[in-house]
């Protein structure tokens, strides 16, 4: 690229720089088409690329800013380009679900979440890869293969945003759509040194409600600036959707950039929800760079302690709805489903349907209480995102021959702590706060705010990221 706007920059910058004449979308759709020709074989994150409907967008990307009377004329990201996590589907393009067991026909259209997108100006970059039905935090398929840490490439990536994660921290792409139903945009965040915002329940409507309400869509960027400005794009009012509140009267991208008010009641949570499960020093560490920042800047700890509902409680209503994750995916060979799944799916048919109802009830009941507590305790809380390092590539493998279902078991270090508020139902957010000396990996750590408080977690991000910037740092391939 000629200009001074290059694959690492904020789409906010490249969507400015589009706007001003001072890059053509031609030029930064090539950009990072050549990036993944580089890096992709690699790392793995793209699992469908359509070069020449993306060069065939950008240039009419670029024909649209000659016409344009003013840069008003344009949308907030016209030209700016953005891959599609393989859960959700694009017009034209194939969504896999990452099975090997999915019908490949091109879907006739897109999903709600992708039209926000293409009217905003994005341009669809290609679609990205995820763990089978996004059901673990590693994606390491028979359909789609091994996506790797542009860190350290013999860890996982995170996920099931894996290749979301992978793009935009390798500078593949400037942001990316994300997934998340148990942490699966905090996750990527955490692994690939990224801002990854998880929505509240309901702010962002797909074609359908995902898993009762466990998963929404949002994106993983780099800097908390483009994250504000996806909600923006993503949190329209649908009509048409069972959730769907009113968009806000502030943008959430002016509301990231005020200071948050003084004096919020900041709780921490360090230790495992789920017992024995133990937590990594260098995750505690990024809590306790993220709580003297914040206590630098005129917040309060407390002591009070979040109503957690027991370990039990909480794994019998999460796995209970997750299990029926990959229901009304069509499927063109059941059989090539992967044994997790497989396991997954024989689950949930063992549970009748007065069951499932009380499991919905009892989840409600749960987040309830947590949410009261909550909100009578804390402004914020604040915990490592994950209660682990990323895991070696295969790491969820373990026992899986003797039962399938040790792969969810294995993954729990890695969604301990994200996966309550995807009950609950509150916003959470993962920053980049801290890098580990000894492995040379970044470290996330997740902030959660009462739900349609996302302007406070972004207020909160956007002083952290002052704080304890993170905008320099590279992976080693890039």
């Amino acid at each position: 690229m000629s200009s001074p706007i290059g694959p690492f920059s904020p789409a906010v910058e490249l969507a400015a720089a589009i706007r001003r004449k001072e890059v053509s979308p031609v030029e930064v759709a090539d950009c990072y088409l050549r990036r993944m020709d580089e890096l992709d074989p690699r790392l793995n994150a793209f699992c469908h690329r359509g070069d020449d409907e993306v060069r065939k967008a950008a240039a009419e990307a670029a024909e649209a800013v000659v016409r344009a009377v003013s840069a008003d004329d344009l949308p907030p990201f016209h030209g700016v380009p953005l891959p599609v996590k393989d859960l959700i589907d694009v017009a034209g393009w194939p969504t896999t679900y990452g099975s090997a067991g999915a019908d490949r026909t091109p879907a006739a259209t897109s999903d709600p979440v992708v039209r926000r997108f293409v009217d905003a100006g994005f341009v669809p970059l290609g679609k990205t890869t995820t763990s089978e039905f996004g059901a673990l935090p590693f994606t390491e398929s028979r359909a789609l293969g091994i996506s790797r840490s542009p860190w350290d490439p013999r860890r996982t990536p995170g996920g099931s945003s894996s290749g979301a994660g992978v793009a935009v921290a390798a500078g593949m792409a400037p942001l990316a759509h994300a997934e998340d139903g148990g942490g699966s945009i905090r996750i990527p965040a955490s692994c690939n040194g990224l801002v990854g915002l998880k929505p509240t329940r309901g702010r962002v409507a797909h074609a359908t409600v995902f898993v009762e309400g466990l998963g929404t869509s949002g994106v993983v960027s780099r800097c908390v600036a483009d994250s504000a400005a996806a909600l923006d794009v993503l949190a329209r009012h649908d009509p048409a959707a069972w959730w769907s509140p009113p968009a806000p009267r502030e943008s959430f991208a002016a509301a990231a950039v005020r200071d948050a008010p003084a004096g919020l009641r900041v709780g921490v949570l360090t230790d495992s929800p789920v017992p024995g499960i133990g937590v990594d020093p260098a995750c505690t560490a990024a809590v306790d760079r993220t709580l003297r920042a914040l206590e630098s800047a005129g917040h309060h700890l407390v002591g009070t302690r979040l109503p957690l509902p027991s370990a039990d409680e909480l794994v019998a209503q999460f796995t209970t709805l997750w299990n029926v994750g990959g229901a009304g995916i069509p499927l063109a060979d059941p059989d090539r489903v992967e044994p997790h799944n497989r396991a997954l799916r024989d689950a949930a048919r063992a549970v009748d349907s007065w069951s499932y109802a009380q499991a919905v009830t009892g989840a409600q009941q749960l987040s309830r209480r947590v949410v009261e507590g909550f909100v009578a305790g804390f402004d914020l809380l604040v915990t490592p995102t994950m209660a682990c390092l990323p895991p070696a590539i295969g790491a969820w493998r373990a026992g899986t021959g003797e039962d399938p279902m040790a792969a969810l078991r294995n993954s729990y270090p890695m969604g301990v702590f994200t996966s309550l508020f995807n009950v609950t139902g509150q916003p959470a957010i993962s920053v980049p706060v801290h890098h580990d000396p000894a492995s040379g990996l970044p470290v996330g750590v997740q902030i959660i705010a009462a739900p349609w408080r996302e302007d406070l977690l972004l207020q909160v991000a956007h002083l952290l990221e002052q704080a304890l910037p993170w905008a320099g740092r590279r992976p080693p391939v890039s």
